[in-house]
């Protein structure tokens, strides 16, 4: 049974300040908490589930059972950030990466994307094109806000997500050629083909900060054929990325 002060923490976990100052973050449903507990470069904190997920997992939590609190549907509930609970949620401990084995083929920038499906269906897609570093903008929403955790599932423990000013950080690489996502840019009628690149992608309705624009960037466009007045900005990602060949 949960005591309140477990319930009032995990309750803070959806604040920002409170996940910044624990170094944690909230992942909730078995398919996303089965992928963190294999992870190498996280560490469990705590795992509250039903007595219906730790049967099925045995033999994950017998070895370290203090990790493990046993609870009912009704406390589920109680903690639980979504509509409607499923069966296990975990604190984990944000992921640590090596940064000398990422490589930098393709770099993803994203400035200031504010809602967090979007945000999360954007590393999901990241992380199936192989990207392994994702830079944002200050502005852009938390990446460990629960609402990312679900959509992105367990791809955050594979990228490495960075907070700074874009404008500065592309500044820094001035030998890395930089590809922003526009509605007026040109259309883009052949893959991209270079060994290191950054992708640009913008703000949801505004498109890209004003500041980034006066940087040396190309803006390109995904051709149009019917009449839709714009893309997804996920979607949009996906498309885009589909489209880079990284060459040796």
């Amino acid at each position: 049974m949960l005591v309140k002060s477990q319930v009032k923490y995990i309750q803070s976990l959806g604040h920002k300040k409170f996940r910044d100052a624990d170094g944690v973050f909230v992942a909730e449903g078995p398919k996303i908490v089965e992928e963190l507990l294999q992870s190498d470069n996280l560490h469990l904190v705590h795992c509250f589930a039903t007595d219906s997920w730790l049967n099925e997992h045995d033999g994950v939590w017998k070895h370290r059972q203090k990790l493990f609190i046993r609870i009912d549907e009704k406390d589920l509930e109680r903690i639980s950030f979504h509509s409607t609970p499923n069966q296990v949620l975990a604190v984990f401990t944000k992921p640590v990466f090596n940064k000398l084995h990422i490589q930098e083929g393709v770099i993803l920038l994203l400035d200031t994307i504010q809602d967090p499906g979007n945000l999360g269906t954007i590393l999901r897609t990241a992380d199936w094109f192989g990207v392994k570093r994702i830079v944002c903008s200050e502005d852009t929403t938390d990446v460990f806000n629960p609402k990312v955790i679900q959509s992105a599932m367990g791809s955050l423990v594979r990228i490495e997500i960075n907070y700074t000013n874009l404008t500065e950080y592309i500044k820094s690489k001035p030998d890395i050629p930089v590809y922003a996502g526009s509605l007026d840019g040109n259309d883009l009628n052949e893959n991209i083909k270079l060994r290191k690149v950054m992708l640009l992608m913008g703000n949801e309705s505004k498109g890209i900060s004003r500041s980034l624009e006066s940087l040396p960037i190309k803006k390109i466009r995904i051709p149009r054929k019917g009449g839709a007045e714009s893309l997804n900005v996920a979607i949009a990602t996906g498309i885009l990325l589909s489209r880079i060949e990284i060459i040796s």
